[in-house]
């Protein structure tokens, strides 16, 4: 087995392991761009992808949603990014990208940064690190500072992904789970409690969340692509890491099903919709995550690369502080090195990801 297909077949575990059944009928119709089941519209296709995120009115707020779950995680808290509508929704979102330009990320650039000279100092004893330990204390450090918030960042983390994977447990298709609205509303709870004051902004703290569990998936099964099929030497290189990270963050699709609702009669890559039905837009087909391996020096078009982060008026806000962290974590990594030593998926995750990858140093 050469070193790409080894790193896909890794990877491929993540799905089978957290959501066997669901990514087994995505595989099963992404032969055709756009595919009708029932009351169900899976659309596979790049451009029918777009066409659905930017000319087709979504109802923000249905249940199985993006908005529906974060309306349900965090009940009581008002709107939040996930779950408006019209001028409300793009002036809120153009302020989260702000918070998010140049000068944001440059200023948690500056916390992360010490985190992970520190916390990778193991890698050049001859230890060992568990990425998704570290990706998830980096992003409670930045949910803290977004929020300005005092508690322990990886609390923080913790009780963020608690929260996300209660929610969407409720929010899968099939009959009612036996105290998924319970759990759902404990992890909400703790969620607040440890938010406490910097909770008030219900904006920032639903972004944060979103970023909490994207981070924890998407960081650790891009270490896991560089150290299986070998892309250290790319990482390496300066000029053409920004390039990888963009290729790694195509392959990886930290969300990759955006589950939507139409508001409004209309149509998807030639496919009529109508109004009420449920979109599972499939990121990582559009995105070709599925065809086309990770490599700098031959990359997929940027246009479509940037799909995984969604498209138009639902274009993912945080999408250059994903692109920043992964950046400096590989720049960190690569002069070690880094092999895999143990991995073991998370099946109780919102999002497909590792619940434990361990890392050494390699040759």
């Amino acid at each position: 087995m050469n070193a790409a297909a080894r790193a896909r077949r890794r990877d491929r575990g993540v799905y089978l392991g957290g959501h066997p059944l669901l990514f087994g009928l995505l595989a099963a119709t992404r032969g055709r761009p756009v595919r009708r089941l029932g009351g169900s519209v899976l659309v596979h296709d790049a451009r029918a992808y777009r066409e659905a995120l930017t000319r087709l009115p979504l109802d923000r707020t249905a249940p199985g949603t993006t908005g529906g779950a974060a309306r349900a995680a965090l009940e009581g808290d008002g709107g939040v990014l996930f779950d408006q509508e019209g001028s409300g929704h793009r002036a809120d979102r153009r302020a989260l990208a702000e918070r998010l330009g140049g000068a944001g990320i440059g200023e948690l650039r500056s916390l992360w940064q010490p985190l992970l000279t520190h916390r990778l100092l193991p890698l050049a004893r001859g230890g060992e690190v568990d990425v998704v330990e570290l990706a998830r204390e980096l992003a409670g450090v930045v949910v803290c500072a977004l929020l300005d918030c005092r508690a322990e960042p990886r609390a923080v983390a913790r009780a963020a992904a608690d929260a996300a994977a209660a929610s969407v447990r409720g929010h899968l298709p099939g009959p009612p789970r036996p105290g998924a609205r319970a759990a759902a509303a404990r992890t909400a709870a703790r969620l607040r409690e440890l938010l406490g004051g910097g909770s008030d902004d219900a904006l920032a703290a639903m972004a944060a969340v979103a970023a909490v569990n994207t981070t924890v998936a998407a960081l650790p099964r891009a270490v896991a692509w560089c150290a299986d099929a070998r892309l250290w030497d790319q990482a390496d290189d300066p000029g053409l890491r920004p390039r990888l990270v963009d290729e790694l963050l195509r392959v990886t699709a930290a969300s990759p099903l955006l589950p939507r609702v139409a508001a409004a009669e209309g149509s998807v890559g030639g496919c009529p919709v109508r109004a009420g039905d449920r979109l599972l837009l499939v990121a990582r087909h559009a995105a070709e995550a599925h065809r086309r391996d990770p490599d700098a020096r031959r990359p997929a078009p940027a246009g479509v690369a940037a799909l995984v982060f969604g498209a138009g008026p639902h274009a993912c806000p945080g999408a250059a502080l994903a692109r920043a962290q992964l950046c400096d974590l590989l720049a960190a990594l690569a002069p070690r090195r880094p092999v895999v030593t143990r991995a073991r998926v998370d099946r109780r995750a919102a999002l497909p990801g590792w619940r434990v990858l361990r890392v050494g140093a390699g040759a």
